[in-house]
């Protein structure tokens, strides 16, 4: 076991190289996976919103996590499209690397989206992107790999992103940073898988989910932005729901509040950026051994 986990990627202590890019096909309307609510085509143009909340924590003198959130509408005569762009990233390394891991794959990505999304987003042309928008990800998680190398070597972070086009959620996923939906009918749907040691015992059902809550090992990743062997990101995408929302959170929030007293905070408050706080608190309340990110994306119903 012990010269396996020397290849791994431990948080907080990360080593980094460059990858390999690979291209994906565009997915058809018809392929998108359908969540299970039903679209809102009352209020128009549909709309979110967004709170974010962050915090070192109580046991860290330095913050290693970044967080981005985005948002905007353009209705005109044409067309009345949302537009959201939402990231999380936990860095690792020794000497500080990890802020700065995280700090430059976040922008690396805004960067790459605003360049390729929003400015077409923005053009008053009804021309389609010319590539589709998993692809438009893939391509912006391989320009933060390229930014944690350049800048942060022996650093490394995790890498969740949420893009918001029209009618349509992309989520892309490196590492143990996670993206939930969160049902009208209080339940809390992980849509992420994480990349570490933890999970893969739990898909081997070595170890149970509650075990792998409290494993010694559970900052272990297999994958992560900054990793010397070759990766994909995680992709996928769904419909924007009729209500309910989307949280995307590191394991400073995640590893120390448990599913359900996450869910009965975010039920208890109705403000994203109230929710945002009021986890935050929670998990420094439970000690805030970690950094803490999080943000809650608030899709709004008829």
């Amino acid at each position: 076991m012990t010269s396996v986990i020397k290849r791994f990627f431990r948080k907080k202590d990360k080593k980094s190289d460059d990858s390999t890019a690979i291209r994906t096909t565009p997915l058809p309307e018809e392929a998108i996976p359908q969540f299970d609510l039903e679209l809102s085509h009352k209020r128009y143009p549909a709309q979110f919103i967004i709170g974010s909340g962050q915090s070192v924590g109580r046991q860290r003198d330095h913050n290693e996590d970044t967080l981005f959130a985005m948002s905007s509408i353009l209705a005109d005569e044409q067309a009345g499209k949302p537009f959201g762009l939402c990231i999380i990233a936990d860095g690792m390394g020794g000497h500080r690397n990890g802020e700065v891991a995280s700090s430059s794959a976040a922008r690396a990505v805004v960067r790459l989206i605003l360049n390729r999304v929003y400015g077409h987003f923005l053009d008053n042309s009804n021309e389609q992107l010319e590539e589709g928008l998993q692809e438009i990800l893939e391509l912006a998680v391989q320009e933060a790999q390229k930014s944690v190398v350049r800048h942060a070597p022996g650093g490394g972070t995790t890498l969740t992103i949420a893009l918001i086009v029209g009618g349509q959620i992309t989520v892309a996923h490196v590492g143990d940073s996670r993206a939930y939906f969160v049902h009208p009918d209080s339940r809390l749907e992980k849509i992420t898988r994480d990349h570490s040691l933890v999970q893969t015992l739990v898909d081997r059902e070595e170890i149970s989910e509650a075990e792998a809550f409290v494993h010694p090992q559970k900052n272990v990743l297999l994958r992560a932005v900054g990793q010397p062997d070759p990766y994909r990101p995680d992709l996928q995408s769904h419909q924007i729901p009729k209500s309910g929302k989307l949280m995307l959170c590191s394991d400073g929030l995640w590893g120390v509040l448990p599913e359900g007293e996450m869910m009965r905070i975010i039920g208890k408050f109705k403000e994203p950026v109230e929710i945002c706080h009021e986890l935050v608190e929670a998990a420094n309340a439970a000690g805030g051994p970690d950094n803490i990110s999080v943000v809650i994306i608030d899709f709004i119903g008829d």
